[in-house]
């Protein structure tokens, strides 16, 4: 019974948390220096997150794993209500923040909501760009580790070389990509790829190293060709390593994707974010800032189930 009561004022704190934060965007009067939107989006966002979170309670009530991650969740939920509560008085009910530089909830939600079509059309462009530099940072960094973690001969020469440029910053190879490549897309592919190649191949060469010699013996005394042995024994054992060095040639690619994007590019959330701080408008920033880090958080997360089904018997291991 205990547990019981315990469980529904779990559920219960997120809601008054959502009343309190609506009281106070109508009972505390504004700054008076905002500018004014045409809906109260910051209060749809309040109703819409407690919807949301109704209909999983209601899921939860037939399954056990979405209720005890509801329950789970539940204080954490209205930790960031608070949040958003003394956040929007600071900003939309008080001077202690500049507000050009600080825009108050509604104006970021209702900037997000009314140009979502084009702010979509520019997340399309920058996920093209990433997936494709990524694509190709994972498929080199994956060879070029396999060939120094395997091979002692291709180690000798490509280690010194990996060990220099590997560790130089991104962006400083922003100037020599621009004026090598005939295209700024061509350079921020080479770019976004060059940040996902050196974890990948570092973690993946790691993974291999590591790896006992005796499987590698053992599997050559019982007829194992050279083929076999790296994709059934090296690979398979270097897993873990591989996808640590994917997670972050990851956070590595959205880094740069910000940086190219501001550099000749039409397009794209990096190239919304800078044009946005160019005519100073700090809603289109923060609501920039928002997507990218929902793509980048969803793309972890993402590649952690990708991981936990890969290597089943590791799962739980590494948590996202």
């Amino acid at each position: 019974m205990k547990n019981k009561i315990l469980a529904v004022l779990k559920l219960l704190l997120p809601y008054l948390a959502i009343a309190i934060s609506i009281l106070a965007y109508y009972i505390i009067p504004g700054n008076g220096k905002q500018k004014m939107t045409d809906h109260p989006y910051y209060v749809y966002f309040l109703l819409a997150f407690g919807i949301c979170l109704l209909i999983a309670i209601i899921i939860g009530a037939f399954v056990s794993k979405v209720k005890n991650a509801v329950l789970e969740k539940a204080p954490f939920y209205t930790g960031v209500i608070v949040f958003l509560l003394f956040l929007n008085v600071i900003t939309s009910k008080t001077l202690l923040l500049p507000t050009l530089y600080f825009p108050s909830l509604d104006r970021i939600i209702g900037l997000i909501v009314e140009t979502k079509w084009f702010l979509l059309k520019n997340v399309f462009d920058s996920l093209k760009l990433l997936l494709t530099g990524f694509a190709w940072g994972v498929s080199v960094g994956f060879l070029t580790g396999l060939a120094l973690g395997y091979s002692k001969h291709v180690g000798y020469w490509l280690t010194p070389v990996t060990k220099v440029i590997g560790p130089i910053p991104t962006t400083a190879w922003i100037p020599l990509a621009l004026s090598t490549f005939p295209t700024t897309h061509g350079a921020n592919v080479f770019l976004i790829a060059f940040a996902v190649w050196f974890p990948v191949t570092l973690m993946t060469s790691s993974g291999i190293q590591s790896i006992a010699n005796v499987n590698f013996e053992v599997s050559k005394t019982l007829g194992a060709s050279t083929l076999y042995q790296i994709i059934h024994v090296a690979i398979p054992a270097a897993m873990p390593s591989i996808f640590l060095g994917i997670f972050y040639g990851t956070v590595s690619s959205f880094a740069t994707l910000m940086a190219v994007e501001m550099n000749g590019n039409s397009s794209g959330i990096g190239w919304y974010i800078n044009w946005q701080k160019s005519v100073m408008m700090y809603d289109g920033v923060y609501a920039g800032l928002i997507i990218i880090a929902a793509i980048c958080s969803l793309t972890l997360t993402i590649l952690f189930k990708v991981r936990d089904k890969v290597l089943i018997w590791q799962k739980g291991v590494i948590k996202w």
